[in-house]
């Protein structure tokens, strides 16, 4: 009997990124089922009856949802987040990208991933948001490159991963998509 494997996602999601180079990682055939988010599916609602959101990776008719999502996103929606962020002026929000970068990039060292010589849990867990740096940049006027050179090398090296380089949309798309949805929305 094959196995089932269903991934229910929306193409911006650094999350749902995750799951896709995981799953090619290891070489797991999928089918994908992209989500509109204004209008949920009634599989998206049947898999995730409490909380609603993408991403499910669905296995044999069962949903599997990841502690990390929970961990890294806090329990707050991107426009909760964004809210908060609004608070803060651009300057501290570039300072705190920044510094926050420069943490990972130190805790890279001169290795090539951040487990190792391979590419590891983290490396999948951190390289989506790759595709969300130009927006962060020209939301920041600055350079991630300038600021953090052995991060940037780290993203490329990860980039040259087949699993990776199809799994990440194009860092334009995404800003683009975050305009029209900050026009939708009435932000700025």
């Amino acid at each position: 009997m094959a196995e089932e494997v269903v991934l229910l996602d929306f193409w911006p999601s650094p999350f749902g990124m995750r799951s896709r180079i995981a799953l090619a990682e290891k070489g797991i055939k999928y089918e994908y089922k992209e989500e509109d988010l204004r209008k949920k599916s009634a599989l998206l609602l049947q898999m995730n009856p409490v909380h609603k959101n993408i991403r499910v990776l669905i296995h044999n008719g069962k949903p599997l949802y990841s502690g990390l999502i929970m961990l890294t996103r806090r329990y707050m929606t991107w426009r909760a987040e964004y809210g908060r962020q609004r608070e803060k002026s651009k300057q501290q929000q570039k300072k705190e990208v920044i510094e926050t970068l420069k943490l990972l990039e130190k805790e890279l060292g001169d290795k090539p991933y951040f487990g190792g010589e391979s590419l590891g849990y983290v490396d999948v867990a951190f390289i989506p948001f790759y595709s969300w740096f130009y927006a962060y940049e020209k939301r920041g006027n600055f350079s991630i490159e300038a600021e953090c050179p052995k991060l940037i090398a780290w993203a490329k090296r990860c980039m040259q991963k087949e699993s990776v380089a199809k799994s990440l949309p194009d860092q334009q798309k995404v800003y683009d998509f975050i305009l029209q949805m900050k026009k939708h929305f009435g932000i700025e």
